[in-house]
């Protein structure tokens, strides 16, 4: 919302939902494409396109997860780091140190949990911590709107910077809305499996997204445009309630992270023939030396640029456009090309072009505001 004010802020949101339900639709239709059911994105890529596809949509969701990794481990970080200043505001504990922590937790977690279905009662937990969240941070931010005074809800910077802040915000706005595994996420669905795919994408772009407004709306109210990228640190509030909202977040951010390094988990256990059971030598030395040395190499990431809002930009540029649009239009029209009208080849090929386009303008707005912050910040900032 900062850098597109309300107007942009609002329709950037609502159309991010918008087309964000139309691409992982494209994909839903897809999952079961001749008669295979597809519970890969790079298997449906490379049944379509053949192996070269397989290995570069490959590469493009693990640089997807990687990034969407690192947002969550600077986000516990920052959660992190927000206990520590609510109960201990000696300037001490850095950023840089309770992302290192905030790793740590992540591989112990990622250890103790062996695979994807193991997370079970966990999930639970983890929609717990977001309701928590959710109400906290908007109770929080309403009654500081209420309180202030007129707020500056201009858009920073010189006319060129919101240029390239705009660019770069729309990828973090498709960024908020995909994950690039969608067939992996729904793996498990019941039959009949695309209209079930559609119901729950249908519901999580329409209910689902209801929480993410409220937040984003109530908090760029109540703080304008000096609102940062952690809402908690903006708010007011008894200290514990505040304490307990960046708990949740540490917790939740731990848990979500799992979800999404899931995939790269798999492909290592597969690739390294782990199989039996979780507590044997063998496969859990593998995931302590493995899971944890993927998740070290995540953490110096998340240390040395620790800017969530550049990672979002960055990701949703080089990986979030190519796989959720532009992939997902040319595969349904691959797919479909001798039952499609022209009329609807048309339309597909311009979301590919649109696409193709602002995949490339995000990647410079977003190489640039990376180079803008790293003068301001340095690597390892305590921000």
């Amino acid at each position: 919302m900062v850098p597109l004010g309300w107007i942009g802020g609002v329709l950037g949101l609502i159309l991010a939902t918008a087309i964000s339900l139309y691409a992982n639709a494209l994909l839903a239709k897809l999952h079961e494409f001749g008669g295979t059911r597809h519970i890969r994105y790079r298997d449906l890529a490379g049944f379509i396109y053949g192996r070269n596809a397989y290995s570069l949509t490959w590469a493009l969701q693990y640089i997807n997860l990687f990034m969407i990794n690192a947002g969550y481990i600077i986000l516990a970080g920052s959660a992190l780091k927000a206990v520590f200043a609510l109960f201990w505001d000696d300037g001490q504990m850095k950023l840089p140190y309770c992302i290192a922590i905030a790793g740590l937790v992540c591989a112990v977690f990622a250890i103790c949990i062996p695979h994807l279905s193991a997370l079970g009662i966990w999930l639970g937990f983890s929609t717990l911590f977001s309701l928590v969240y959710i109400v906290i941070a908007l109770v929080l931010s309403l009654q500081d709107g209420i309180k202030s005074p007129p707020r500056d809800y201009s858009i920073p910077g010189s006319s060129t910077s919101k240029i390239f802040t705009t660019i770069g915000a729309s990828a973090n706005l498709v960024f908020a809305y995909n994950t690039g595994m969608l067939p992996e996420i729904q793996a498990t669905i019941r039959q009949p499996v695309v209209k079930n795919m559609m119901k729950a994408l249908y519901f999580q772009f329409t209910v689902g997204v209801l929480p993410l407004y409220l937040v984003t709306f109530a908090g760029y109210w109540a703080y304008g445009s000096s609102t940062e990228t952690y809402l908690l640190n903006n708010v007011n509030g008894p200290v514990w309630v505040k304490a307990m909202a960046s708990i949740t977040a540490f917790l939740q951010s731990i848990i979500a992270l799992h979800i999404f390094a899931s995939p790269m988990y798999e492909y290592l256990d597969t690739k390294h023939g782990i199989k039996g059971s979780a507590l044997a030598f063998k496969n859990l030395s593998f995931r302590v030396m493995v899971r944890g040395g993927y998740l070290a190499i995540n953490t110096f990431v998340s240390a040395m640029l620790p800017f969530l809002g550049d990672f979002m930009s960055i990701t949703g540029a080089i990986s979030t456009f190519p796989l959720t649009f532009i992939l997902a239009n040319h595969m349904y029209l691959v797919a479909n090309e001798n039952k499609l009208t022209s009329i609807q080849k048309l339309w597909h090929w311009l979301n590919i072009c649109f696409f193709g386009f602002m995949s490339i303008a995000a990647t410079v707005a977003a190489l640039r505001l990376i180079a803008v912050d790293s003068k301001t910040y340095h690597f390892f900032a305590d921000l």
